[in-house]
Parts: structure tokens; C-alpha cells; sequence
């Protein structure tokens, strides 16, 4: 290794941590909602749930993906897919309408509500390639 190596050598080095701090704060921020919302819904399921539907992890997303490489384009085609991806996401959802007149168990309709998000990730995908 010569002399310009190394000044390369620790801005690799720096970008790495500031990059590994950066993303170690995110999980952070976003588990500390979750865990809020987790906690607040044994107290105050309604607004736990209102908590959650609101798109904190949208914005926040967003918000850092644009910080991070300052490509509009990028932003936009990601904003795309989550607004097609919300409704999509959604799916999971309804097998729990219909558990109690149905009968089911909390994991039979906890694994068809997985089979529905799996169908909506498929139809996300195929939306997303047609725009």
C-alpha cells in the first residue's frame, strides 16, 4: 500500500461507522415506536391502532432514503410503492373481520391473513412494474 492509499483507507473507514451509526439510530427510532405502540395497546388498544395506521414509518423512511442519496427520482418511485404498497399490505388484515363468526383460531387466521399479505406482495410487484 503507498501513501494515497491510506487517507482513502480511512475515509472508507469513516464513511462505514458513519454509516453503521446512522443505520443502528434508525432501529432505534422505529423500535421505540413499535414498542410504544406495543406497550400502549394493552392500555389503549384504539389509539395503539390509530398509532400505527398513521404512516410514521413512511415519513420517517422517506425522509432518511432522500438524506441518504438526494435522488428525487428515487424518492418518487419509492413514495409509488408505498402508496401502492399500503393498501396491498392491507390484505393481512381482513381474515381477522371474519374470525369470530367464522370460528377461527387466532393462528388460523393469523396464517391466512400471512397467505393474504403474500397474495397483495404479488400484486404490488405486478402494479409496480406496469407504472
Amino acid at each position: 500500500m503507498n501513501h494515497l492509499e491510506v487517507p482513502y483507507q480511512k475515509s472508507k473507514t469513516f464513511s462505514v461507522k458513519t454509516s453503521m451509526l446512522s443505520f443502528a439510530l434508525k432501529v432505534l427510532f422505529s423500535g421505540l415506536i413499535i414498542a410504544f405502540a406495543s406497550w400502549l395497546s394493552v392500555k389503549k388498544p384504539i389509539l395503539a391502532g390509530f398509532i400505527i395506521a398513521l404512516p410514521l414509518m413512511s415519513l420517517i423512511s422517506i425522509f432518511f432514503s432522500y438524506l441518504e442519496h438526494k435522488d428525487m427520482e428515487k424518492t418518487i418511485t419509492f413514495s409509488k410503492s408505498i402508496l401502492v404498497g399500503v393498501p396491498a399490505s392491507l390484505t393481512f388484515f381482513i381474515p381477522f373481520f371474519f374470525a369470530k363468526s367464522l370460528g377461527l383460531s387466532f393462528f388460523t387466521t393469523y396464517l391466512i391473513g400471512i397467505i393474504f399479505l403474500i397474495c397483495g406482495f404479488f400484486t404490488h410487484k405486478f402494479v409496480m412494474n406496469h407504472l
